[in-house]
């Protein structure tokens, strides 16, 4: 279920002025790329803000990922179907948002997808859809109804042996907010982190205009077709234009239901826009799921978020909240 490709291209200014400097780093953290991009008063501040803010995404990934052994989510995963586990209470909160976007997706979007068998391949090498009974398999241990929260202890406990959660649709996202309000509490006026895509900005560039982000309709890769200024918004797209198969003449993205087991169809990107990554983040991937229409009616609950939707066929759709047009590149 982890969103796989980026469809939006940031679009930087790089010249110092107003007595403003911009520095950008790009590293690997959480299992993926990192660019960062702060505006600082002095070149010494923009680069220990830019250490600062590697240090923040590295101890996150200590504490949530899946794939380190030592991590609070790892101890989880080894005690599914044993024993409660005691988590800090930021990682027992970030859990508890993912139950709460479970819930209003109706399973769209699960923490438990980690357990999920990988009968699908997007590597070339599938010839034939699998049966129906290995699908249904390569689901029977995800469930977030089987995940357990005690606030009061701060325990999360998975009923099913051999049950796992993972972040990996949440982790950068979530990290790049975090670093977000770190970076405004130290006064840091300006910037971007952009993690695998879970991109999150603040500020303005040295000369006094916005951040923008230029969309691309994955049927067209080559060519731009909306330029979307950035006011303190974050914006993440869940795309599948590079990793799907085709049976039949049907389309099945990398994006799995959690819920079926059958790959995502209908869209090939979705971009949303709002005040925070981990939110989008998870809006971007249940709407992949949901569909066009069971996702544009979720997301008009959420007023503080808007959304871009690029159909199979190439077809764009938006929530009434964006006026696209406004955008588009002449």
């Amino acid at each position: 279920m982890k969103k796989y490709s980026i469809l939006v291209l940031l679009l930087l200014c790089t010249l110092a002025s107003r007595g403003q400097v911009l520095k950008k780093r790009t590293t690997l953290l959480m299992g993926g790329r990192f660019d960062i991009t702060v505006v600082a008063k002095d070149t010494a501040t923009a680069i220990q803000s830019i250490d600062d803010i590697i240090a923040e995404i590295s101890r996150i990934e200590y504490l949530i990922s899946d794939w380190k052994s030592t991590t609070q989510i790892s101890e989880v995963n080894r005690n599914a179907g044993i024993q409660p586990v005691k988590v800090d209470a930021e990682v027992f909160a970030l859990t508890e948002r993912a139950l709460h976007f479970s819930k209003i997706t109706g399973g769209a979007f699960d923490i438990s997808f980690a357990a999920m068998d990988r009968i699908w391949k997007f590597d070339g090498s599938m010839k034939q859809m699998p049966t129906p009974e290995a699908v249904k398999k390569s689901v029977e241990k995800v469930g977030y109804e089987n995940i357990v929260l005690d606030k009061q202890n701060s325990t999360i406990f998975l009923k099913k042996k051999g049950m796992k959660i993972g972040f990996g649709a949440l982790g950068e996202g979530y990290a790049a907010d975090k670093c977000r309000a770190m970076m405004l509490a130290r006064g840091i006026q300006a910037g971007i982190v952009n993690g695998s895509g879970d991109m999150n900005s603040w500020g303005t560039q040295p000369d006094g205009t916005p951040w923008t982000v230029g969309i691309t309709n994955p049927m067209q890769k080559d060519t731009l077709f909306a330029i979307v200024p950035l006011l303190k918004s974050a914006v993440v797209t869940s795309g599948s234009y590079q990793k799907y198969v085709v049976f039949n003449g049907k389309r099945y993205s990398h994006i799995i239901n959690p819920v079926t087991g059958y790959p995502a169809t209908g869209l090939c990107s979705v971009t949303v826009f709002g005040p925070s990554a981990e939110t989008a983040n998870g809006f971007s991937t249940s709407v992949m799921v949901l569909g066009k229409k069971a996702g544009l009616k979720l997301l008009k609950k959420y007023p503080d978020y808007q959304a871009v939707l690029i159909t199979d066929e190439g077809k764009i759709f938006s929530t009434p909240n964006i006026d696209i047009s406004k955008y588009h590149v002449k």
